[in-house]
């Protein structure tokens, strides 16, 4: 993030050279340039800038950030029909700059919804004065993979269900931002953001520097922070919980954890004695007083949850009952990620904090609920139809996810059955 509509000294307000041939595309709002082509005020200096680096010294700067990527070996893996591929980690020379004043806003939003989804986490796994009052209907979290019965009732060592939470946002044709979806299970992405940065600033300080450029440094350093809080209080250490080398985002895990100066561990480096997380070492058993964990909750404890899960560790759940160690986020926190639940997040922020939300999410019916599924069936050719219980982006589904527009007609009749049946 940016402030708006700084002049770089020597420099000149707005580049004609760099946008000379730039044309943002009918019916989509640019963030760099308004609709007459001119940059917008929190890219004026900077475009200025680059364009008193001129194209071959630009070019330079870019190559240096590339090169610092892959001297530091980022990837991320991806998996498909061919197997298991490393890819290098792509990166955008030009960033998103994103004016203080507008931020501002965005982040009031982001703050309003974490401690949304807190306050629901803590009731659908405690009174339940949600289901009760008819707010959230019973059927659709029950059904739901990531409502975890082993949990209910059990309140979290911390005092909190989440910790760390990640938004989808997008930009709509009037220039508002909504959210596209939620990630409160176990989010990805703080460790490349910050590897992204690092390799920006190297190609761009001195125009950081002018523009006053946020820091991220100091976000990493209160969780930190907050992380061994939360551990000392506990008498334990702190831990990253990996999947492994063959999840797609290891890089990521082992990063953060170099970063932040943590432990990282796989389910087989733990067990569970007496009550307690314990992690093998060389010295012994020591205790573990704080998981933060990067595999789904499902798979965390054999025990009690997936029985099929090699990734886990044995008794998990029994030590979070007990309250000796605290799971950063805590076990069934991905129920808030469900694409269903979004069609109830305004009544439920009325019903929670009395407020409405500061920034919407996506228009979603759920099928379940008579007049609701009436008004899709009335306007499928405008709808995007999924499952339900998805916690994926439309754009992710692999499929599961149809445009009614774009539908043939035994697909459209096709459609109308499922959602009738």
């Amino acid at each position: 993030m940016a402030k708006g509509n700084q002049k770089r000294a020597g420099g000149r307000p707005r580049a004609q050279s760099l946008l000379e041939h730039y044309r943002p595309i009918e019916g989509v709002v640019d963030e760099m340039v308004d609709a007459s082509g001119n940059p917008r005020p929190a890219w004026q200096s900077f475009i200025g800038a680059l364009d008193d680096l001129g194209a071959e010294a630009l070019g330079q700067r870019f190559a240096r950030a590339d090169q610092y990527l892959r001297d530091a070996g980022v990837y991320y893996r991806v998996y498909d029909k061919a197997g298991a591929n490393e890819r290098e980690w792509p990166l955008a020379h030009v960033p998103l700059l994103i004016d203080e004043k507008e931020w501002a806003e965005i982040s009031a939003g982001l703050v309003q919804r974490a401690d949304l989804f807190e306050t629901m986490l803590a009731d659908i796994y405690g009174p339940n004065r949600l289901i009760e009052k008819g707010i959230l209907p019973a059927g659709l979290i029950a059904a739901s993979p990531e409502y975890l019965r082993p949990v209910v009732g059990v309140r979290p060592a911390s005092g909190h269900f989440l910790h760390m939470v990640a938004f989808e946002l997008g930009r709509g044709p009037d220039g508002r931002w909504w959210v596209l979806g939620d990630r409160t299970q176990a989010p990805s992405g703080a460790g490349f953001a910050l590897e992204n940065r690092v390799a920006t600033t190297r190609a761009l300080s001195d125009i950081y520097g002018e523009l006053h450029v946020h820091r991220l440094a100091g976000f990493f350093r209160r969780f930190r922070d907050a992380l061994n809080g939360m551990a000392k209080d506990s008498g334990g250490r702190v831990a990253i919980l990996t999947p492994g080398p063959l999840n797609e985002t290891y890089y990521e895990h082992a990063y953060i954890a170099r970063y932040l100066g943590i432990m990282l561990l796989e389910g087989e480096d733990l067990t569970v004695s007496g009550g307690r997380l314990m992690v093998r070492t060389v010295s012994g058993l020591m205790p573990i007083g704080v998981l933060w964990r990067r595999l789904d909750a499902a798979f965390a404890d054999p025990l009690e949850l997936k029985p099929d899960s090699q990734i886990g560790t044995p008794g998990l759940v029994e030590a979070i009952r007990r309250g000796t160690v605290s799971a950063v986020n805590g076990l069934g926190s991905g129920l808030a990620e469900t694409r269903a639940l979004l069609s109830f997040l305004p009544r439920i922020a009325r019903e929670l904090h009395g407020e409405e939300l500061k920034l919407p999410n996506i228009a979603t019916w759920w099928c379940g609920q008579q007049a609701e599924r009436d008004h899709v069936l009335a306007n499928i050719d405008r709808m995007v139809v999924g499952p339900a219980l998805s916690t994926r982006l439309a754009f992710e589904d692999d499929g599961a996810t149809r445009l009614g527009s774009a539908l043939s007609a035994g697909e459209r009749a096709e459609l109308i059955a499922r959602i009738e049946a």
